[in-house]
């Protein structure tokens, strides 16, 4: 091949790559019109490109986190964190302690036992139920539960003739009252309701003393004895003896025996040994109380007509000043005395409801009491079960329901709160005023709600300008015998705290730091 023929190819080689490098035209001619590309020239080519292309954050991959981790500036960024948290859980620490350190500690709550806690109630079993037996009893310890009461106080309901020691027999229950598998289904079914069941086994409780004689109180006091180890046995939680100071007096060593049959128990199954006379002053009865060491006392000392306001305070504060505020049992009626409303007036049941559900210590009500039951020509009258569903054409009849059932509303109204409230429970006894138809006291505890209950047994209106260094203005009326005067949730100042005639009233005010 000849060196012009070389030449020339290289020149077709050198052209054919110049024709790639140029740019691609629309067809064959230089705007031909029938060419799919035909509107272009030049040889270039119309691209759509979208406005806004759509970025998706990956984050970074682990090399980077940990290339990134590594430097300076974050090493110190995470300790300035670090400390400024433990910082914080620092200061919230301090201020915690600080807080628990000033906050008033809270008092120690006494020592109490169940029959503390709530009212007791005592019932003669012939009276208390339609069917007239312990069945009966049983039968309405649901109505016993609505009323709160802590304790059910029963009987007597042993064999004893009347003025007979001979014939007594502890263990044995009378037939006109049921019998022995009665009863104990009877516990059973309170204890289901969280009431106590105390049998009192007062000797001659038909007779006209309860011990009979001087001559007798040892051969009783010894067949007690093992009467007491007999029904503690089948499950009763206290035991009640009328006339304690015959017994006490006349066989202390006997009554030490009895007293520890009942007391000397393990804690969880406290038993209660209550003791009941009839002396009417404060110095008796502490006297007793020293002597007998029962664990509650029933007396007299509510129960003189003649007694004022300023009298009541002054029992109230001897007793309470040196006596355990657990030991001092309060009641008006009882089954010997009669019902509440025969021995202060239907009227004044509530009155005195309110005062006894008050003051410290265990209140005793005889069945009847929350309803005002009224002695007839007995003082173990029939109870009376209403309801609000019960049809009565007779309007006196309806009206005397109705009050009734208002009076036992009111009970368990105070009832409740004298088994929830510390300050009425255990709480502290402040005389405020008192003077011969007036008394006002107030129950403190610790940092619980504060009460202040009124009471005016005068025939007139008074107004009291209460006044004490814990006393605020104004107290809310919580409970009051006397609606259309102070009716509940209202406000009232203490400074001119006015009481109508016959008038009781609960007020409440809140612990202040």
């Amino acid at each position: 091949m000849s060196k012009d023929t070389e030449v020339d190819m290289k020149d077709v080689e050198l052209n054919e790559m110049d024709q790639e490098k140029q740019p691609m035209t629309g067809g064959a001619g230089n705007g031909d019109a029938s060419s799919p590309t035909g509107a272009e020239k030049n040889g270039s080519i119309k691209l759509k490109i979208p406005e806004e292309i759509e970025t998706k954050f990956t984050g970074l991959s682990k090399e980077e986190l940990l290339r990134v981790a590594g430097t300076p500036g974050w090493v110190r960024t995470r300790w300035a964190l670090l400390i400024l948290f433990w910082l914080g859980w620092l200061g919230m620490l301090a201020g915690a302690v600080a807080i628990i350190v000033q906050a008033p500690r809270c008092k120690e709550l006494p020592a109490m036992n169940w029959w503390n806690y709530g009212p007791l109630y005592q019932i003669d079993v012939q009276a208390f139920s339609e069917s007239k037996n312990l069945k009966g009893v049983e039968e309405k310890i649901d109505s016993l539960g609505q009323l709160k009461v802590k304790g059910l106080i029963i009987g007597p309901i042993h064999v004893a003739p009347p003025n007979q020691p001979e014939s007594l027999d502890f263990v044995k229950i009378s037939s006109e009252v049921g019998n022995l598998d009665q009863f104990k289904e009877l516990i059973t079914t309170a204890h289901k309701k969280s009431i106590n069941v105390i049998l009192d086994l007062t000797p001659n409780y038909l007779g006209t003393g309860p011990w009979y004689s001087n001559s007798s109180v040892t051969n009783v006091a010894e067949r007690l004895k093992i009467a007491l180890v007999y029904w503690l046995g089948q499950g009763v939680d206290g035991i009640l003896l009328s006339g304690v100071e015959n017994v006490a007096t006349a066989v202390p060593t006997l009554w030490a025996v009895i007293r520890a049959i009942v007391q000397n128990v393990a804690e969880e199954e406290k038993r209660v040994l209550v003791g009941v006379t009839e002396k009417t002053s404060a110095a008796e009865v502490s006297e007793l109380l020293n002597s007998t060491g029962v664990d509650l006392l029933l007396s007299g000392v509510f129960r003189s007509k003649s007694m004022t306001a300023v009298d009541r305070a002054e029992t109230l504060q001897h007793l309470l000043s040196s006596h355990n505020q657990t030991k001092l049992a309060w009641n008006i009626g009882d089954r010997k005395e009669g019902h509440l409303a025969t021995l202060v007036g239907p009227d004044m049941v509530t009155f005195n409801q309110l005062l006894l559900l008050t003051l410290p210590g265990t209140p005793v009500f005889n069945y009847g009491d929350e309803i005002a039951l009224e002695d007839k020509d007995t003082k173990s009258p029939d109870m009376l079960w209403d309801s609000l569903d019960d049809k009565d054409t007779n309007g006196t009849a309806e009206m005397e329901k109705k009050q009734r059932l208002s009076c036992s509303t009111f009970f368990k109204t105070m009832s409740d709160l004298r088994g929830k409230e510390r300050s009425l429970q255990h709480g502290d006894y402040i005389p405020l005023f008192n003077s011969t138809s007036t008394l006002v006291y107030l129950r403190r505890w610790d940092q619980s709600a504060r009460y202040i209950a009124a009471f005016n047994w005068h025939n007139e209106t008074v107004t009291l300008q209460l006044s004490h260094p814990e006393l605020p203005k104004q107290a809310v009326v919580l409970v009051s015998t006397d609606k259309a005067s102070l009716a509940p949730e209202s406000d009232v100042e203490l400074s001119s705290l006015r009481l109508s005639p016959g008038q009781a009233v609960l007020l409440q005010f809140p612990y202040i730091a």
